[in-house]
């Protein structure tokens, strides 16, 4: 997949936003086209498929316009090679606006000579000759330039999906029918229209200019979805190129990425971006990896580490096994979240839709009613005047700005939000979170590291700590359990070395107990003491006052009795407390969710501030946990790393997955972390924030403008004050209005998150 896939193919018309307007669902009551017609792709065609993306039903193998709504198709990032080439389109009216530039320039100075004191121009000509060469300039700039827009008018009118080019292409075509029928046969006019020489005024200037800056505004805007399609060029230009595999005889070869398969050996030299993801053999380095996690500190990685490709290798090297690759990367996967999320909907825009599909009817009815008012009331030539204002009326009203200001606004804020670590997955997600209330947060992984540390070792008296970590090191090492592995690596780091342990039992809630030297031992909670007829005497006292600062204690027992504690805990991630108390100052109540016991949920809720708990929860309680507080009215928001949160993830208004876990949360939240941390959900929040608020000011200079402009070129303030606006301006109006909200929405790029 490239840029061309996204931003460079990316359709004027697709994105003026002119094409939602009128969108078919309004007329059909949103029922999708079924029976699959609209599909013209061949079974087991591998190329780019172009599809509408208004009517994701419409797909084909090469460019075209949609059958629905006459729009062109755009490339379907998901699909293809990614070898789309430059954009055509773009080329295109960039060719056509030059033509019609170049043209319309003399014909400008033509027709507004006499009005700017240079009138012995149109003189030297005679008013005859000026009139024939003012149909010859404006003739190729309307009828060439200004054709797409013509072929989408008709395309609108018989589908019956108004917008955009329906009034272009009956303003202009207007006023040019009218233009060519002036020089031509002037006597056919009634005197209303003729000056005292008998010449019928035209207005080939005023549709040359219309045509002509609503090629303008469609470049900017193609070049505009070409820069906020930025941000996927530079996560896809952060991959290597190459890899170097080590072959089986132990030499090394440099090779295409699309040549590194699954199980490859390469080497990852110091300074290199690591090719793929995968696994370090051999080696020790620190890796930065703030392209995929936003975080500026470099990662260490040793033996066994996890390795993410187009990450930068720092001075260590690394032999590394390719676990993930082509399309299966993280780089990969995340290129194509963006892209889905750019192309996607947000339900705002149903508004704007909405309101496009009434107001253009409305629009083509004022118009009419204007040219009307104007030949009864208007002063002489009566009808010249109606016809100019009922042009102006058309041209101003083009909603074209409307229907911009959503899908720029969430294309560009999910190029920013790629580049800080948080993936939106749709633009629904986007606008759902900004009235989130309420943030559910698993304690293990997200609130803390997820790695169970050994904290302490208390012995009884007559015993000391190397003994008793000893016993339980040597119990726990044929255990699975995390505790158990936390046990055993903290009994390796401070060199006590563990002896084999033989009638080894597990009590299923309770401990371990086996063998170790010939002696008995057991291993665990109050309940495996209790059971054993044991006394903790004081060290229960000590193990409550520990479970109480959210630890896990264990008893170690010798020969049935109570030789001392081991404590473990989980440690809280040193960016927790600062994220938790910026989102408390971003309006969300925050409820833990956690299998631990309450006691100890308690103490790590104290500890960071957390508004409610919710413990001894089992993975399938979460999910019904959301389910009765959304029945309580509040919109709640889930943040999970597992499989078993998925279901969960999914209940939620909301769900946020933390990069660092399981695929399938991924794919059932609405949001992933790629760094996992909560200060990812700040991010997430204040980029929300920025993006409604954006897109609110697009449909406000939108909406207020076309209301107001539209009774302003209909002559409401001739009487008034002698003002009519005459169709150029409206187009420059027009195309100003689209142009302000694109760069308003380009603002995002630069949002601090």
């Amino acid at each position: 997949m490239t840029s061309h896939q996204h931003g460079q193919t990316k359709k004027a018309e697709d994105h003026s936003g002119c094409s939602h307007h009128g969108d078919h669902h309004h007329k059909s009551g949103g029922e999708p086209v079924t029976g699959g017609k609209y599909d013209k792709v061949p079974e087991g065609f591998t190329g780019t498929v172009y599809i509408c993306p208004m009517h994701p039903e419409v797909r084909n193998p090469g460019p075209g316009s949609c059958p629905i709504c006459g729009m062109g198709l755009e490339a379907d990032t998901s699909t293809g090679t990614g070898d789309e080439g430059p954009n055509l389109e773009l080329i295109d009216f960039t060719r056509r606006f030059w033509v019609g530039a170049v043209l319309t320039v003399p014909l400008l100075i033509l027709a507004m000579s006499p009005y700017v004191g240079l009138g012995a121009i149109r003189e030297f000509f005679g008013e005859r000759t000026t009139l024939w060469i003012e149909l010859l300039l404006g003739t190729p700039v309307i009828l060439w330039s200004g054709w797409p827009f013509f072929e989408r008018g008709y395309h609108s009118f018989r589908t019956m999906n108004l917008n955009m080019f329906s009034l272009i292409g009956m303003g202009t075509g207007a006023a040019y029918i009218f233009s060519i029928i002036a020089v031509i046969m002037p006597e056919i006019f009634p005197d209303g229209f003729r000056d005292a020489e008998g010449h019928v005024g035209v207005y080939f200037e005023a549709a040359a200019v219309i045509v002509t800056l609503v090629l303008l505004g469609q470049v900017m805007e193609l070049r505009a979805r070409e820069r906020t399609g930025s941000a996927i060029k530079a996560l896809l230009d952060m991959a290597a190129k190459t890899a170097r595999v080590i072959r089986e005889d132990g030499s090394e070869e440099e090779i295409p990425l699309e040549d590194v398969q699954v199980g490859d050996k390469l080497r990852v030299r110091p300074g290199d971006k690591v090719p793929v993801d995968g696994v370090v053999l051999e080696g020790r380095s620190s890796i930065d990896e703030s392209m995929i996690s936003g975080e500026p500190v470099p990662v260490e990685k040793v033996e066994g580490d996890n390795v993410t490709g187009a990450t930068i290798n720092g001075t260590g090297s690394l032999i590394i096994e390719a676990t993930r690759v082509g399309s299966d990367t993280m780089l990969s996967q995340i290129v194509e979240m963006v892209a889905n999320a750019q192309r996607s909907r947000a339900p705002i825009q149903k508004y704007a839709d909405m309101v496009a599909g009434y107001f253009v009817p409305v629009v083509i009815l004022v118009a009419i009613a204007s040219f009307i008012s104007w030949a009864i009331w208007g002063p002489s030539p009566a009808l010249s005047y109606g016809l100019v204002s009922a042009v102006a009326v058309l041209i101003i009203a083009c909603p074209c700005a409307l229907g911009l200001a959503t899908p720029m606004s969430i294309m560009t804020a999910t190029g920013r939000g790629a580049q800080a670590g948080v993936l939106i997955k749709n633009a629904e997600a986007l606008e759902r979170f900004e009235k989130v209330d309420t943030l559910i947060v698993d304690k293990t992984g997200t609130l803390t590291e997820g790695k169970p540390k050994l904290v302490a070792v208390l012995p009884e008296e007559g015993h000391d700590e190397a003994e008793v970590l000893r016993l339980a090191a040597s119990l726990e090492r044929g255990s699975e359990h995390p505790l158990a592995e936390a046990i055993v690596n903290g009994a390796e780091e401070r060199g006590v070395d563990m002896a084999d342990a033989t009638d080894f039992e597990a009590v299923t809630g309770k401990g371990v107990k086996g063998v170790v030297d010939g002696r008995a031992v057991a291993l665990g909670n109050a309940k495996l003491i209790s059971d054993m007829g044991l006394d903790g005497g004081k060290l229960s006292e000590t193990a409550n006052a520990r479970r109480d600062e959210g630890e896990t204690v264990m008893f170690v027992v010798l020969d049935n009795a109570i030789a001392g504690l081991v404590s473990v805990a989980d440690p809280v991630k040193e960016t927790t407390p600062a994220a938790l108390k910026e989102l408390h100052r971003l309006g969300f109540r925050i409820i833990m969710a956690t299998g631990d016991n309450e006691r100890t949920a308690k103490a790590v809720a104290a500890k960071l501030g957390i508004d409610e708990i919710r413990a001894d929860v089992l993975p399938e309680d979460k999910a019904r946990i959301i389910r009765e507080l959304q029945e309580q009215g509040f919109k709640v928001a889930m943040a999970g790393d597992g499989v078993n949160d998925a279901p969960a993830l999914a209940q939620a208004d909301v769900g946020i997955a933390m990069g660092t876990g399981a695929d399938v949360a991924i794919e059932s939240a609405g949001f992933t972390l790629i760094k996992g941390n909560l200060d990812g959900i700040v991010r997430a929040r204040r980029l929300v924030r920025a993006t409604m608020r954006n897109i609110r000011q697009n449909l406000f200079f939108a909406l207020v403008y076309n209301a107001s402009g539209v009774p302003v070129a209909a002559g409401l303030l001739f009487p008034f004050f002698g003002i009519l606006i005459s169709p150029m301006f409206a187009a420059f109006a027009m195309s100003a209005s689209s142009i302000s909200v694109v760069l308003n929405a380009l603002r995002l790029r630069r949002v601090k998150v």
